[in-house]
């Protein structure tokens, strides 16, 4: 059993212009700090496309076809009239991003790997099923969750999220869902303005914001206090993570003040669960993460303790 790192190059061919934060460089960041010895044991898997059936499984169609209509031949545009941003590349790059992450959910419901980390941009956890905002598209790790509920693979599953930003196009893809978990911790007040904590959806919603300037004591009591013990009482299936690493101390867009040695924690606690209810299934697709040092740290952190499993 093994470990899978999904990317593709045409992750790099999403360009978003100049001074971008959401730039090809963070996935040159992490595919070089996963390059050394310590990562010989990762399969490295290069990322297939998704399928329109997979994508209109969160999306309607006509959103899908605006979006991909919307890629422009040269030069830029906009998905949303603010900072998502499209380039000639962009479409090809969002399909392989929801690719990967369904093509985990085949290998890990396989039994083929214990899990995975998909290195992917554009990320998607901003991405409601007719919106596009953030840097999103696609919703990526909503629309792996909806391929491993198809034809009753998985009934019960959890997306836990620890982006600095509340993921609030998951949260829309699932708020009346009881067989969905989706639990956040996140910074607020900050974009995008969601994530309170009586935003409970039917009971299958668990948001824990965090005041600026929390660090790690109040980040491990938050995700032990409420996730962990949400994640105990749902008993998912199959857990899914978005992994969002700007909450670090030296992100520039947001001010938790977490290192790396948070992000290690979190997801062996997470392993743990997914050992207890998920036959260790774990699958963790990328969505932040913007200083690009604290990035490669947090993301190498993230798949040892994957490795560790």
């Amino acid at each position: 059993m093994t470990t899978l790192f999904y990317c593709h190059p045409n992750f790099l061919l999403h360009d978003t212009g100049t001074g971008h934060p959401e730039s090809a460089e963070r996935i040159r960041a992490i595919s070089a700090a996963l390059d050394g010895s310590a990562f010989s044991a990762l399969t490295r898997v290069e990322a297939p496309k998704a399928n329109l059936e997979q994508i209109r499984l969160i999306h309607p169609d006509a959103y899908v076809q605006r979006i991909l209509k919307s890629i422009p031949t040269h030069g830029y545009a906009h998905a949303d009239g603010g900072d998502t941003v499209l380039s000639p590349g962009s479409g090809e790059a969002a399909l392989h991003a929801a690719g990967a992450a369904c093509a985990a959910v085949d290998e890990i419901l396989a039994g083929r790997a214990n899990n995975a980390f998909c290195a992917v941009r554009p990320p998607g956890h901003h991405a409601e099923p007719s919106r596009a905002m953030g840097f999103c598209l696609f919703n990526n790790v909503a629309i792996a969750a909806a391929y491993a509920r198809s034809s009753q693979r998985v009934r019960r599953l959890a997306i836990v999220d620890f982006d600095v930003h509340h993921g609030n196009g998951t949260q829309a893809a699932f708020f009346h869902e009881p067989d969905v978990l989706y639990a956040s911790t996140h910074q607020s007040p900050l974009f995008p303005g969601t994530g309170q904590s009586h935003e409970i959806g039917v009971g299958n919603i668990v948001n824990v914001p965090l005041p600026p300037g929390s660090g790690s004591e109040q980040f491990q009591e938050a995700v032990r206090q409420r996730i962990l013990t949400a994640l105990h009482v749902f008993k998912p299936e199959l857990l899914l993570i978005s992994a969002g690493f700007d909450a670090h101390r030296n992100d520039p867009l947001a001010s938790l003040l977490l290192t790396e040695k948070d992000y290690a924690w979190i997801t062996l606690e997470l392993i743990k669960i997914a050992d207890l209810y998920c036959r260790g299934r774990v699958i963790s697709v990328l969505e932040g993460g913007y200083n690009l040092e604290a990035l490669a740290a947090s993301s190498a952190a993230h798949v040892s303790a994957l490795l560790s499993a």
